[in-house]
């Protein structure tokens, strides 16, 4: 949803990702490139590139390779919940005045506001709809990373 509200918004977005198979979900959500956070040779050429990164990512990962991408006074905010904690190094935000932020969803007011964009600008989530009796093999699924990008319960198939 990020990728297509930047791209909405008329931003150049980047999606980054570990995962070379997400290179054209990213053309399809509207990303202008893309890019591999295993490849630093890609790496290489982002460094004090963006001026804001959202993070999304709610596994174990380096902040500090993606603080690094930040140019003067860039900002990223955090909306993925790793479980456990992060290192940061103070360098990462004294140097070039990076900021670090976090953001949880809105009250009704935001919502309303964000749904009544998404409306005007068709912008719609990419979900898999499941029943009811396959929602243990979506959680076994979910565990694995096999998710594009959330499920939705049809809830008319519970009996």
């Amino acid at each position: 949803m990020a990728v297509k509200f930047a791209a909405s918004f008329g931003a150049e977005v980047t999606m980054l990702s570990t995962s070379p198979s997400k290179e054209a979900d990213a053309k399809r959500l509207g990303a202008h490139r893309f890019a591999l956070t295993k490849d630093p040779e890609q790496l290489k050429d982002l460094q004090n590139y963006f001026d804001f990164i959202i993070d999304t990512v709610s596994a174990p990962h380096d902040y500090n390779m993606y603080l690094n991408m930040l140019k003067t006074d860039g900002v990223m905010i955090c909306v993925g919940v790793p479980p456990e904690p992060t290192q940061i190094l103070g360098f990462n935000l004294i140097f070039n005045r990076r900021s670090i932020g976090g953001s949880l969803i809105g009250g009704l007011p935001e919502t309303q506001e964000m749904l009544d964009y998404c409306a005007e600008h068709n912008i719609t989530s990419d979900v898999e709809v499941i029943p009811v009796s396959e929602i243990n093999n979506a959680y076994e699924r979910m565990l694995k990373g096999d998710v594009r990008y959330r499920f939705v319960i049809d809830m008319s198939t519970l009996q």
